[in-house]
């Protein structure tokens, strides 16, 4: 047995299927997509294999050891680091040309490298071959196919990495690189441990900036690699290690030194690598479309209305069964307590606060999970790329790259995770400005709100209605941007470099994952944050100056709410109860519809007679259609819940800046309420 555990650092260029492997070794339940920003920071696992402990870490996708971005600096930090023992480098073996780059670049650290050609099963598909002999005897490093969504190669994998783990130089390399034409005093010895060798003129920098590294810094590693690092006027290393090569350094080699890397990498490719030409026809023809620079944005919201459609149809059809499930708990819990003697206040705790809150949320799981399911299916295939693709443009005129649109588009599903996910981009202040429009993204707890609602004023147009609401978060955060462009002026947006990947059927386990821990965070919440969220509403309402009462009217709540009505009365919600529902929504969005509950006083409000009570009473308020738009809008813009606050905070480190995201966002959520209540007004 192992005295000591292996650690194993899982690299790769975005979506070579990385966090896919990691998964099928660990049985993590990370976030996987076939599109590229996913991982954003380093996840580790453990795993057992004959008595051998392994422990793994996933790190975010990188195109080069160049730290450009927050997850590319994650990445690099942590393999120069002693930490790790092995990299394995996960390429996508159908697009090897492309992630050979990287692997030249790791393989100048001189740690362990095991190459893990992933996804040979497209491989195969596309009539490919690969030359596994030659392939190895080129680079050096062991070569192993595998295919992490066929769970196929992965025993062979770690056990090439158990056994390679005390070789960080490879046996002797057979390229086509002739030692005798070399000019180089060390051309051959170069050759034997060195997959990737420069011209001469290079090599003899290399050298000579490596003999002066080791005088300057004798405990110095990888010398090699820090001298071709400072060759390529890597300003991170030039810090850390300072060094006078003014007389040795005429110009910067990276361009030349990049040229030469490909060169190789194509010397490979020819040798190794039969009918790359051949192409996946289908994901060209299906791209004119989906990427057509007119077409591709309608088709994006014709897709959207589609998974909206299925989400209210097939979603409302199964909330009715949760509906009647939850009438009869109701009356069982009251019946149970009434026949033990229980008091009337324990009774309306249970029943009207606990039941109605967290039962009234739980009805809507049905179309959570078929949000969830559908925004997999089209993460899972290779579409969502495409989309930020296709906003390039839109997003370039604003200020911004169309890679700050993939959080924008994990927006849909969590505020959370899209914050982090900013991380993908390489400026501060885009970083910001994607933060700060994000949250007007519609997250899925805010989907519970427009169900309610639109079903409760709009009827048959329920579904447009809910639906226009993604539509105006879209257009709000674009707006938004394009003012924040004016503080910007003359400074060009960068442009999307964004790998495409080629359309594949979506991974049924990939697909389980990404539902199941969607579903478990909402369940989650509903048995945390919203089960507080609704005893606390409880008390608020059953309790005023003179102790417990069953009149709301005498709450504490209700004096809340009623300081704050001027305030919202201009919007039209100038009702305290609704108010009071708002201001719960800050712990978590579905509050707002458990609040109502509680606020009006219905057991089961989402239940078509408690939605027929709940519609009754707002229209005796005067609360009608254009009320319940204009409380939607809100909703959609206002603050994000405390865990998204949280998330922002740590993202940016500042409080202030923080505070004011958060000023933002109530400014144009009233400003947009107040434009559409006072507009419909005047029209109606």
């Amino acid at each position: 047995m192992s005295t000591k555990e292996l650690t194993i650092g899982f690299v790769g260029n975005p979506n070579c299927g990385k966090t896919t492997l990691f998964n099928a070794y660990t049985g993590a339940n990370l976030k996987v997509a076939n599109w590229p920003g996913v991982t954003v920071e380093k996840k580790e696992g453990a795993m057992r294999l004959h008595d051998e402990t392994y422990r793994l870490v996933d790190l975010p996708g990188t195109y080069s050891l160049t730290s450009y971005t927050m997850e590319e600096t994650v990445t690099r930090q942590y393999i120069l680091s002693d930490d790790v023992d092995v990299i394995v480098d996960v390429v996508d073996a159908s697009a090897l040309e492309r992630n050979l780059y990287l692997t030249l670049q790791l393989m100048e650290l001189g740690k362990p490298v095991v190459l893990a050609l992933n996804m040979m099963d497209i491989v195969q598909e596309r009539g490919m071959e690969i030359d596994f002999h030659r392939l190895p005897e080129m680079l050096g490093i062991p070569c192993v196919p595998v295919s992490a969504r066929r769970r196929t190669g992965l025993e062979i994998l770690i056990h090439t990495v158990a056994h390679h783990q005390d070789k960080a130089l490879g046996e002797k390399i057979i390229h086509h690189h002739d030692p005798e034409e070399s000019r180089h005093k060390d051309a051959e010895e170069h050759h034997k441990y060195y997959a990737m060798v420069y011209s001469d003129e290079i090599e003899d920098k290399i050298d000579e900036i490596g003999e002066r590294l080791k005088e300057a810094y004798p405990d110095m590693e990888n010398l090699r690699w820090h001298a071709i690092k400072i060759l390529e006027n890597d300003q991170e290393v030039k810090e850390r290690h300072p060094l006078d090569l003014t007389d040795l350094l005429d110009q910067d080699y990276e361009k030349e030194i990049i040229n030469q890397k490909f060169g190789f990498i194509e010397e490979v490719i020819g040798e190794c690598v039969a009918n790359r030409t051949r192409k996946a026809e289908s994901t060209d023809r299906t791209d004119r479309l989906l990427t057509h620079p007119v077409l591709g944005l309608p088709v994006f919201l014709l897709i959207m209305g589609l998974v909206f459609f299925l989400t209210f149809t097939v979603g409302d059809w199964l909330k009715g069964y949760f509906e009647i499930a939850l009438d009869w708990l109701t009356e069982a819990a009251v019946g149970g307590l009434t026949a033990v003697g229980a008091g009337e206040m324990l009774i309306s705790l249970i029943t009207n606060g606990i039941i109605a809150g967290v039962g009234g949320i739980l009805t809507f799981l049905p179309n959570i999970f078929i949000l969830f399911l559908a925004l997999a299916f089209l993460e899972d295939s290779g579409y969502m790329a495409r989309v930020a693709y296709v906003m390039d443009g839109i997003m370039g005129r604003i200020g911004l790259s169309g890679r700050a649109f993939l959080p924008m588009l994990l927006g849909f599903g969590c505020t959370v995770p899209a914050v982090m996910a900013s991380r993908v981009l390489e400026d501060r202040r885009d970083r910001m400005k994607t933060i700060l429009i994000t949250p007007f993204m519609s997250c899925s707890a805010r989907l519970p709100i427009y169900v309610m609602f639109s079903e409760l004023f709009f009827g048959e147009r329920a579904m447009i209605v809910a639906f226009s609401m993604y539509v105006l978060g879209l257009f709000m955060a674009i707006l938004s941007a394009f003012v924040m462009k004016f503080l910007d002026r003359g400074r060009e947006s960068d442009m999307l470099l964004i790998e495409l990947p080629e359309y594949k059927t979506p991974n049924a386990h990939t697909i389980y994952v990404y539902v199941s821990e969607k579903v478990k965070d909402y369940l989650s919440k509903a048995g945390t944050t919203i089960f507080v969220a609704s005893i606390v509403m409880w008390l608020v309402m059953n309790f005023g100056f003179h102790g417990y009462t069953s009149d709301m009217d005498q709450s504490f709540g209700a004096a809340l709410g009623r300081v704050l009505v001027p305030v919202f009365a201009p919007i039209g919600l100038g009702y305290w109860q609704i108010v009071l529902a708002l201001i719960s929504g800050i712990a978590a969005k579905e509050v707002v519809v458990s609040s109502c509950s509680v606020l009006f006083g219905i057991g089961n409000v989402t239940t078509e007679a408690g939605m027929a009570n709940l519609f009754g009473l707002l229209g005796s308020m005067g609360f009608g259609p254009l009320n319940a738009c204009a409380l939607m809008v809100f909703c959609l813009l206002y603050v994000p819940c405390m865990a998204a606050v949280a998330t922002i905070r740590r993202e940016t480190g500042s409080w202030r800046w923080t505070g004011a995201m958060a000023a933002f966002q109530l400014t144009v959520a009233w400003v947009t309420a107040f434009a559409v209540y006072q507009a419909g007004s005047w029209f109606l």
